[in-house]
């Protein structure tokens, strides 16, 4: 039997605002359990929410960065269920009125593109966070979580395998890193994602059984889970047994989900509108003047390095979803270095680097500058493409210039052809056995004069030059 595979994304992100989405408390993460808090987020009786303005600027921002209608009478609801992290008993959220409705985005998938449908974008407040401890029968309650803005970004079940899963949610990190209204940091949970999965015979109309994994919080787990579940779900079926709706989650470590619990309908949360908020206006003036100052979205920023500066496909995708990485590439070109160099600097030799260290491209302490210096050493022929390579760790955290370094290493690139001449002169006779074996047609032997003329000067010798002047000196 053949299946094929639905998908549909929960994107949570956290707004990158200072305090929180009723009250002034600060948002700042890694405080003592409880610091950050009021009466207000802890749910005090008598207390009244204050919505924050930034909140829904950041929310309208998304939406209309992801071709979204803008509801211009959005209203809260309660969510009403009961949680030891949920201090009212009640989660603020959006229901019936959400503030962002049926946008979309556009992936790329090993078939082209594919337009991927939002079904709403709503904003609501997150709830606190409970502290497990080892060897005790009891947990606690660090409520410093509990009132920070969360976006909830719902696509439409369009989705068709964990890599478009993986490449949607990519998409939607780089967007909000873009619009700066998101830090993007999922290891402190800025950004989280459940994915609702289920499979249903090839053809066949009606979805099948779904089963929720929750906050998955990495690109990989992202793929790894759905894999999983897909492949669970095929087993199930086919032998026979029922699937059960439920919410599962993911164990990284084992590489499987299990059950969390079995999974909520809406009607269950007995939604209704929150009587102490009121229902939130929006002037279409003030929507239009957001609208126009949007910054450079991802999809504009790839076709401007396809077009204008012409990379590929691939390279201009790659840069385009990683605001860190086309922020550096955009700092060395300002700084004079090539476009295309450039980006073969970052997404190689600099990436490679960040993943043997597991730091962050700017944590690497490479300036952007240092990238444009060393492109302009290399066109220049002062140092050779492997020189740089070489010098490239040493360029970490260091306050001289590459010129600099090359200078006291000693690396300056022999390009003298009279000095390059008399070496070469000097191996033809030393080696008059391999000149023959040139001169009658082992044209691959001109690489081994080449690697004994890097031997001699220490790998100095100008790659180039070294091959024009070798063969001359073999072919006449």
């Amino acid at each position: 039997m053949e299946f094929e595979t639905v998908i549909g994304l929960e994107i949570h992100a956290q707004l990158a605002t200072e305090s929180r989405i009723f009250c002034s408390c600060s948002t700042e993460f890694g405080c003592p359990p409880n610091q950050n808090t009021c009466p207000v987020c802890l749910g005090l009786p008598g207390s009244l929410p204050v919505l924050n303005q930034k909140v829904i600027e950041y929310a309208v921002k998304l939406g209309l960065a992801t071709n979204c209608s803008i509801r211009s009478d959005s209203q809260f609801a309660r969510k009403n269920y009961f949680y030891p992290d949920l201090p009212k008993a009640y989660q603020i959220s959006q229901y019936e009125r959400p503030i962002c409705e049926h946008g979309h985005l556009e992936i790329s998938t090993g078939e082209g593109q594919k337009q991927i449908g939002i079904t709403r974008i709503h904003l609501e407040e997150d709830a606190g966070k409970l502290l497990h401890q080892e060897n005790s029968d009891s947990s606690s309650v660090d409520l410093n979580r509990a009132g920070i803005p969360l976006v909830e970004i719902v696509s439409e079940p369009e989705l068709s395998s964990s890599e478009e899963a993986k490449s949607y949610m990519e998409k939607m990190h780089a967007i909000l890193t873009a619009l700066g209204i998101c830090s993007g940091d999922m290891e402190k949970g800025h950004m989280r994602c459940d994915a609702n999965v289920s499979i249903r015979p090839k053809g066949q109309k009606e979805f099948g059984t779904r089963t929720e994994i929750k906050n998955l919080n990495s690109f990989r787990f992202v793929k790894q889970a759905i894999d999983y579940e897909i492949e669970r779900h095929r087993e199930e079926i086919l032998d026979g047994r029922e699937l059960v709706q439920e919410t599962r989650l993911w164990d990284s470590e084992r590489k499987l989900t299990f059950s969390m619990r079995s999974k909520e309908e809406a009607e269950e949360y007995r939604y209704f509108p929150d009587p102490d908020l009121p229902v939130v206006e929006l002037d279409t003036a003030w929507v239009d003047g957001l609208r126009e100052s949007l910054p450079e979205l991802p999809d504009a920023r790839k076709l401007r390095y396809r077009e204008k500066l012409g990379l590929s496909e691939y390279d201009a995708e790659v840069l385009s979803l990683s605001g860190e990485a086309s922020e550096f590439f955009e700092e060395v070109l300002e700084a004079g270095g090539d476009p295309k160099q450039a980006c073969n600097w970052i997404l190689g030799d600099m990436t490679r680097m960040m993943n043997e260290k597991d730091l962050s491209l700017r944590k690497l302490g490479i300036k952007p500058g240092m990238i444009a210096e060393l492109i302009s050493l290399i066109q220049e022929g002062t140092i050779s493409g492997k020189m740089a390579k070489n010098l490239l760790p040493d360029l970490q955290n260091s306050d001289q210039s590459v010129k600099e370094l090359v200078e006291a290493k000693g690396l300056v690139q022999v390009s003298d052809e009279q000095e390059l001449l008399k070496m070469i002169d000097g191996l033809i006779q030393e080696h008059a056995a391999q000149v023959e074996e040139y001169r009658g047609g082992k044209t691959k032997v001109l690489g081994f004069f080449v690697g004994q003329l890097m031997k001699q000067t220490q790998g100095k010798a100008n790659p180039g030059v070294a091959n024009k002047l070798i063969k001359s000196r073999l072919d006449g």
